[in-house]
Parts: C-alpha cells; sequence; structure tokens
C-alpha cells in the first residue's frame, strides 16, 4: 500500500451559522426517522407510517436544497471565479445524481 496521501476527498470550511443549520436539519430528521421506526416497532396503520415518511423525505430534500444553494454560493462561484471551469461540470454532475 503506498504512503501517500489520498486527496481525491475535499472539504468545506462552513460558517458557524451554516454548520448548526445542517446538524439542527439532520437532527429532526433523525428524530423523524426514530419516529418511523417506532410506529414500525409498534405495528401502526400503514399509511399513518407513509405520510410520515414523506414528511422525512421532504425534510431531506429541503436539506439538499439548503446544502446546495450554499455550495453554489461558495464553492462553485469562488472555484469559477479562480477560473477552474471544471467545477462546473462536477455540479452538472452532481445535479443529474440528485435528480435521479
Amino acid at each position: 500500500m503506498s504512503e501517500d496521501k489520498c486527496c481525491c476527498h475535499k472539504t468545506k470550511i462552513r460558517t458557524e451559522k451554516e454548520y448548526k443549520d445542517l446538524i439542527n436539519r439532520l437532527n429532526r430528521i433523525e428524530g423523524q426517522i426514530r419516529g418511523i421506526k417506532n410506529m414500525v416497532e409498534k405495528n401502526a396503520y400503514c399509511p399513518d407510517i407513509l405520510i410520515q415518511v414523506a414528511a422525512a423525505n421532504a425534510a431531506l430534500n429541503s436539506f439538499n436544497k439548503v446544502l446546495l444553494a450554499n455550495h453554489i454560493r461558495t464553492c462553485v462561484a469562488e472555484d469559477i471565479r479562480e477560473g477552474k471551469d471544471e467545477i462546473i461540470d462536477e455540479l452538472v454532475s452532481t445535479l443529474q445524481k440528485l435528480m435521479k
């Protein structure tokens, strides 16, 4: 195995506000998922579970929208200003994956 470190994973420094918002959203989603699991364990009625799953999906979609908007405003804009046009291909690829 090579001694070289893998440098293919980028990181992002987030503001405290952005970090807290994302973590709060994830904590709420995690709570929703635990609630759904609890409903299954307690043999809740299927439509009631499905409604909660739809709410969790909506929360995840909202999380993605916030994260994507922040990414475009910061990482993508900065890379374009620096002439790193490959960020556009990365963004297009990411959007294609999100729209499956």
